[in-house]
């Protein structure tokens, strides 16, 4: 069993490690790989390199795509060397997945059509930009399409793919190795219980760590193919 993250500069590491480290435990023949356009290292939004172990060349095929996310994933769907690439090896993956932002990317390879799907909250809404039903939910699975939510997201995303592929008691074996046992020191996880002030506060910095992302994605849907955008 072949596993492909997608690998790009200013990803968030967690998108990528939180899944990467559950479904490595797979078990059996899976083979996990880190494909970017080079295997030169990609630096993450958390100010530290990951090395990938592939490249777009290498990996023509995989059971299993999970595309992470990140505050450039504008940058991504406007790079046809990685979207000719996301739509190659999501034609033929058992298992067509993401987690946070990173639903964006499918959506935009075409992949996420007449789909439920989830993201990152704060992104979640740009979805049926690409003809996605946006869910807000931790995870969602739709068929062979399985998408998490923001960041932490992830690990549950893995947890639950691994119960789909190996069952539940496999999965609940991974937890526990993992002793993925939450306990938040805070109830601020979702903007509903974050309150009103952390909320815009968030909002803030996402408007000047990103400005104008959403007119951005818009163009990018329209570049896309979709002219309903």
């Amino acid at each position: 069993m072949r596993i492909a993250f997608l690998l790009f500069p200013s990803i968030t590491q967690l998108d990528l490690t939180g899944p990467a480290q559950v479904l490595a435990r797979l078990g059996g023949d899976a083979r996990l790989d880190l494909v970017w356009r080079t295997i030169d290292p990609v630096m993450t939004d958390a100010g530290f390199a990951i090395v990938p172990t592939a490249t777009f060349d290498t990996v023509q095929s995989a059971d299993i795509l999970c595309v992470p996310g990140g505050i450039e994933v504008n940058a991504v769907i406007a790079d046809d060397d990685a979207m000719n690439w996301v739509k190659q090896i999501g034609a033929d993956a058992d298992w067509v997945t993401s987690v946070c932002t990173g639903s964006l990317i499918l959506g935009a390879a075409g992949l996420l059509q007449g789909y439920r799907a989830t993201s990152h909250w704060a992104w979640r809404d740009m979805l049926p930009l690409f003809g996605a039903t946006p869910v807000a939910e931790r995870v969602v699975i739709d068929r062979n399409r399985v998408t998490g939510a923001g960041v932490t997201a992830g690990i549950d995303f893995a947890l639950s793919l691994t119960a789909l592929i190996r069952g539940e008691t496999h999965a609940q074996a991974v937890q526990l190795s993992l002793e993925y046992d939450p306990a938040p020191p805070f109830d601020a996880g979702t903007p509903d219980r974050a309150g009103e002030a952390i909320v815009a506060g968030f909002q803030e910095r996402m408007a000047k760590l990103a400005p104008g992302r959403e007119e951005e994605l818009r163009s990018l849907a329209v570049r896309r193919g979709f002219f309903g955008a």
